[in-house]
């Protein structure tokens, strides 16, 4: 019997809608669950867990864990273009994951994967070629950063039903993307960024969804700001007790 080798079938029955991200998850042969992204001109399939395109690099389940223990080995290792290649590879294919979980709403999927994508930058900062390639990666930072705190949002919301943390993971991230402003020397145009007013709307519908008022952290910023000690020192034990619960 021949092998059909063509995609019209799957193609004719899952039409692609330029207006959307057309994401499903379906099993596999195997019964393992399976993402598939919907594109102009056919389909993409990612695996759920390690790297996306389910290969093994090296003996290691990502490029990333590969460049880790390489560089216990190589401190002086620099980056060829090769390297680079493989670099840009699970960029790629980590940010289709990140945007499927996200549009599937495993938001804790999507922070896991924010994560590995961040971990990846800074190991790739660290073994960078030369200036150019370092900014040509690093400009693309606060777009992760902006998925991750999305989904820690959000994931907050299903784990906890909780504005309040939903509220504080929002205003850990936009710290964080201050703090990447800040080491560029592009701190006076934060507060006008496009992804960032887009987080600042996004904790303010919550906080009035879930009629959320300060925040434990942000009470003691205001606290320590007007030099209410006292009052900065219980907050801080209280937060530090969550912490521990």
């Amino acid at each position: 019997m021949k092998r059909t080798m063509h995609l019209d079938d799957l193609l004719k029955d899952w039409e692609f809608d330029p207006h959307t991200l057309n994401v499903r998850m379906v099993k596999g042969n195997d019964g393992r669950d399976v993402i598939q992204m919907r594109v102009d001109m056919g389909i993409l399939q990612l695996e759920t867990i390690a790297r996306p395109d389910g290969q093994v690099i090296e003996g290691y389940p990502s490029y990333l864990e590969y460049l880790q223990e390489t560089l216990l080995a190589t401190p002086e290792l620099v980056l060829d273009e090769d390297q680079c290649m493989e670099v840009d590879r699970e960029f790629m294919q980590f940010y289709h994951r990140r945007i499927c979980w996200l549009r599937l709403q495993y938001y804790n999927r999507a922070v896991m994967d924010a994560d590995h994508t961040l971990r990846l930058m800074d190991v790739s900062e660290r073994v960078s070629p030369d200036e150019d390639w370092t900014r040509s990666h690093e400009q693309y930072r606060p777009f992760v950063l902006f998925h991750r705190t999305q989904a820690a949002a959000l994931g907050a919301l299903e784990d906890n039903e909780s504005g309040e943390e939903a509220v504080q993971a929002i205003n850990i991230g936009l710290e964080t993307i201050r703090e990447f402003f800040t080491k560029h020397e592009a701190e006076e145009h934060f507060d006008e960024d496009e992804l960032v007013v887009r987080l600042v709307e996004l904790r303010e519908t919550l906080r009035s969804e879930y009629e959320v008022g300060q925040t434990l952290r942000e009470k003691l910023s205001t606290a320590v700001e007007q030099e209410q000690y006292e009052l900065a020192a219980k907050l801080r034990d209280e937060l530090n007790r969550r912490e521990l619960d």
